[in-house]
């Protein structure tokens, strides 16, 4: 009988930034600008990949994945996002609206995986250089990534079941620029108390688990730099790990800050604010910081040109 007499949502309606009115046209267009940014910057990665040899190895194999990954979790969100800046109170359907929290989960997973993967195979290349080739084969490489990608896959569905069968009563308008898990959560009036312990589990599983064997990693990577005796030899291992570092810290400082805190504790404004720094700003800064401050790349980008 409650679910009964409860509203069963069929659309919801996203705010995006329409609680920022004074900020709507300078806002498109610095998003308009940092999309376009992050397509040119990932793509130019695949591209310059594919077509030299000599990045052929098993680090630009896994930024090839990241930099897919990245065009494709913008593609799904921005789109959408820079649409609501013309028409206030978009319209999103149901199904709609959990096919998007469906990729979204999918995806972040599916970052967080790859990410240790790659700290991984800094681990490897820093620490056993002589057997780097031979641990990291390419039928290890191909593994290691396809097993991120299935295994992310897999994840959301519990997490998709379960808010598809939350009940909507009053208000349908997500304060927020997509269909955040979050945001939509905090629209029920039902118990969200099995999402929230999904939430948790999946946090710990793919936030806290990933993050310790990524520092794990880095522990043996600073020791093992700290015993070269070469000073140039150290600036060079320590710039290559500080690229992947700060993606890392950029990224689950952003995910975690948000999602790892009962749906009723987050600031719908700060919720916001945070999901840009893995929604937009970790897509914009691997490009730069993986690749264009890369001295091997930048030579073969050169070399490239003058062809």
């Amino acid at each position: 009988m409650e679910v009964e007499n409860q509203t069963l949502a069929t659309e919801f309606i996203i705010v995006g930034f329409y609680d920022f009115p004074h900020l709507l046209v300078p806002l498109f267009f610095a998003f308009l600008l940092l999309y376009f940014f992050v397509l040119v910057g990932n793509l130019l990665i695949m591209l310059m990949v594919y077509c030299n040899t000599q990045l052929h190895t098993p680090m630009y194999f896994f930024l090839t994945n990241l930099a897919f990954l990245d065009i494709s979790y913008t593609t799904l969100i921005f789109p959408n996002m820079l649409a609501h800046f013309f028409l206030e109170g978009t319209h999103i359907s149901l199904n709609e609206c959990l096919l998007q929290v469906f990729f979204f989960i999918f995806i972040v997973c599916t970052e967080f995986l790859l990410l240790t993967v790659m700290a991984y195979d800094r681990y490897v290349a820093i620490c056993n250089p002589l057997r780097y080739l031979s641990i990291m084969s390419d039928v290890v490489c191909m593994k290691l990534a396809a097993g991120s990608w299935i295994f992310s896959f897999l994840t959301p569905i519990p997490h998709t079941i379960l808010t598809s069968r939350l009940s909507f009563c009053g208000s349908h308008t997500i304060n927020h620029f997509f269909c955040d898990v979050a945001a939509v959560i905090n629209l029920s009036c039902s118990s969200t108390r099995a999402i929230e312990l999904t939430t948790y589990l999946f946090g710990t599983t793919f936030g806290v688990a990933p993050f310790a064997l990524t520092i794990t990693s880095y522990i043996h990577i600073i020791s093992t730099i700290l015993k070269i005796q070469s000073a140039e030899g150290r600036r060079k291992a320590f710039s290559t790990c500080a690229s992947h570092i700060t993606v890392v810290i950029l990224f689950y400082g952003g995910v975690c800050s948000t999602y790892m805190r009962p749906p009723s504790k987050v600031s719908v404004k700060n919720s916001k604010l945070l999901s840009l720094l893995y929604v937009a700003l970790t897509p914009l800064c691997n490009p730069i910081i993986y690749s264009l401050k890369n001295t091997e790349f930048k030579n073969i980008l050169r070399k490239t040109k003058s062809t």
